[in-house]
């Protein structure tokens, strides 16, 4: 079983991945979604972060070289974190905006410029908050070598994305895998991949 195939298994059977092609959740943005996925629940199952971490590190070898590792905040912050222990590598996190007191920062943790930094993500929609902190980082004075993140939904809008900002991503699981996965274990039926499908490719071209 190949890394993507694996990770989607795990996600799926922890439930961090939920599928309700009947009743569609809601996202913050107000997307009616059939899937909703929390890689925060990873944290709370040790196998699945085991395999996961693993994983990560594997996929963080396709980089090449760099000297720091940045997890985006919340959600990639501690999958970040783990990486950093990992390989035992400094590690910083990204704020979403500055701190409103103390010393305002916007990344936590030390760099000084120059550094070639691994940015970190729980999962990739349209990747814009991704790339708001790809930015932040390279603002203050290093170069991203890519990011890295568990889980994507396969949208056209986050390859744009991130060509857009000149930078190369990666994820260790993804849609297609997730749906491959959901049919073997029984977790969806054949009927219901139609509708999944459809749901990427709307969301997708519209994002």
């Amino acid at each position: 079983m190949d890394i993507a195939a694996k990770v989607a298994q795990q996600l799926l059977q922890i439930k961090a991945i939920k599928l309700s092609p009947q009743n569609p959740f809601t996202w913050a943005s107000g997307i009616k979604s059939p899937i909703y996925c929390d890689n925060r629940i990873v944290l709370s199952h040790p196998e699945a972060r085991n395999i996961v971490k693993e994983a990560l590190v594997e996929k963080a070898s396709q980089f090449g070289e760099f000297d720091v590792i940045a997890g985006v905040a919340t959600a990639g912050i501690p999958h970040g974190a783990l990486l950093a222990d990992a390989m035992n590598m400094p590690f910083i996190y990204v704020r979403s905006k500055a701190k409103e007191h103390g010393r305002q920062n916007l990344i936590e943790g030390e760099i000084k410029g120059g550094e070639r930094v691994l940015v970190i993500e729980d999962l990739i929609s349209t990747g814009g908050s991704s790339v708001k902190a790809i930015e932040s980082v390279r603002e203050a004075g290093c170069e991203v070598v890519g990011a890295l993140a568990i889980f994507s939904y396969g949208f056209d809008k986050a390859k744009r994305t991130f060509d857009a900002a000149n930078c190369k991503f990666d994820t260790l699981s993804n849609y297609d895998a997730m749906i491959k996965e959901a049919i073997a274990s029984g977790y969806v039926t054949e009927a219901d991949v139609e509708m999944l499908q459809e749901f990427r490719t709307r969301v997708g071209k519209a994002s």
